[in-house]
């Protein structure tokens, strides 16, 4: 489990060296508005990749390490320093070809649970505009993201899972060439439904909580015109998991896979009577997915009693001035990493900075405050 931090924690220190476009960077930040500017393709979004990856060992961008070490380089290494109300702590990443070492101070962390919690992320980039529009795996996928860090147990039980549901599918594929021993398949079944079941009630449970702050957060940003829900759609109730893979079993012979389970899940965005999923305008859509990453900072603090960092990337273009508006007047009392092609709108919100830096072809430059 991770340590305990209290009421404000922040980034003082990121150190790359190596990784992507930066051949030996030491970045220091302020508690408040750090913003990083610049042209495209000039590393900002490398170094919100950097702390993703300290926070959660997984880069938002790739699956693979080796895109992330510089080119020319056989290893990169990311350190950094986080300070909590009482203490500081250091989380390090050695990145090699193929794998990766984590160290929490000077302990190696051995299971990924370990590491999860030690530092609250909010991450909103384009791609999350998406997510009400996207398919049912971009769903699940900011489910499993944010749940993990509130609670480190529900990762060690969807890894369980993950594991679980990949060998009944190789079972069920192998048994398609040869006589099923459905005694055989019992015993994943059972094994299966216990760990799907105890994932469905903590993403019911995720989703009840949040789902009343998104709709007091979409009201805020809306004027509260219409009536919003958020509802978890489950693939099949935790009480009926195992009497569903029996029943459906022939079935899953014939497919080579598993019909049910919580890699099924969905969540509903509605309005009013409409399912923004299918119906929903660019602009309702984008309002919802605002709404819902306001949510996950207030149901951070919430559950953990601390504000978690918020990490920015080039988002605030993709939204009009009204959006622009709302979100920058949550900015307050949370540390901020943003990235951005210009200052303009920030100076038309007049947002003030804390931090400025430019970003030039891997080479960061503090400019003077806004």
């Amino acid at each position: 489990m991770g340590r305990k931090w209290k009421k404000y924690m922040y980034l003082r220190e990121l150190k790359l060296k190596s990784f992507r476009n930066y051949d030996d960077l030491v970045l220091p930040f302020a508690p408040g508005i750090n913003i990083f500017y610049g042209e495209n393709a000039q590393g900002k979004t490398n170094i919100l990749e950097a702390i993703y990856l300290a926070a959660t060992s997984k880069s938002h961008r790739t699956n693979f390490y080796r895109e992330m070490i510089q080119k020319g380089q056989e290893f990169a290494h990311i350190s950094l320093q986080i300070q909590g109300e009482y203490r500081s702590e250091k989380i390090d990443i050695h990145i090699g070809q193929n794998k990766r070492s984590i160290f929490i101070g000077q302990a190696p962390v051995r299971k990924l649970e370990e590491l999860l919690g030690n530092l609250y992320l909010v991450m909103f980039s384009p791609e999350d505009l998406e997510i009400v529009k996207g398919g049912p795996a971009v769903r699940r996928r900011f489910i499993d993201l944010e749940l993990s860090q509130i609670n480190p147990y529900y990762y060690y039980q969807l890894r369980r899972y993950h594991r679980l549901l990949k060998q009944r599918n190789t079972l069920l594929k192998n048994f398609q060439k040869s006589s099923p021993d459905l005694s055989e398949i019992s015993v994943w079944d059972e094994e299966l439904a216990r760990a799907g079941s105890e994932i469905i009630r903590l993403r019911r449970e995720f989703i009840r909580q949040l789902a009343e702050i998104y709709r007091k957060r979409h009201s805020q940003i809306s004027g509260g015109r219409e009536e919003v829900l958020l509802v978890y759609e489950n693939n099949v109730a935790e009480e009926q998991f195992l009497d569903k893979l029996k029943s459906r079993l022939k079935k899953d012979l014939q497919l080579g896979s598993t019909y049910y389970g919580p890699h099924k899940d969905d969540i509903l965005f509605s309005l009013g009577e409409m399912d923004l999923r299918i119906y929903g305008s660019q602009g309702q859509c984008r309002t919802a997915a605002l709404s819902l990453k306001l949510s996950e900072i207030d149901l951070i603090r919430q559950n953990k009693n601390t504000a978690p960092v918020l990490l920015l990337d080039d988002v605030l273009s993709e939204l009009d001035d009204s959006r622009q508006k709302k979100l920058i007047e949550n900015l307050k009392e949370i540390q901020v990493l943003l990235t951005c092609t210009g200052v303009e709108d920030f100076l038309r919100q007049n947002l003030k900075a804390d931090a400025l830096f430019r970003i030039e072809k891997g080479q960061v430059f503090p400019q003077d405050k806004m």
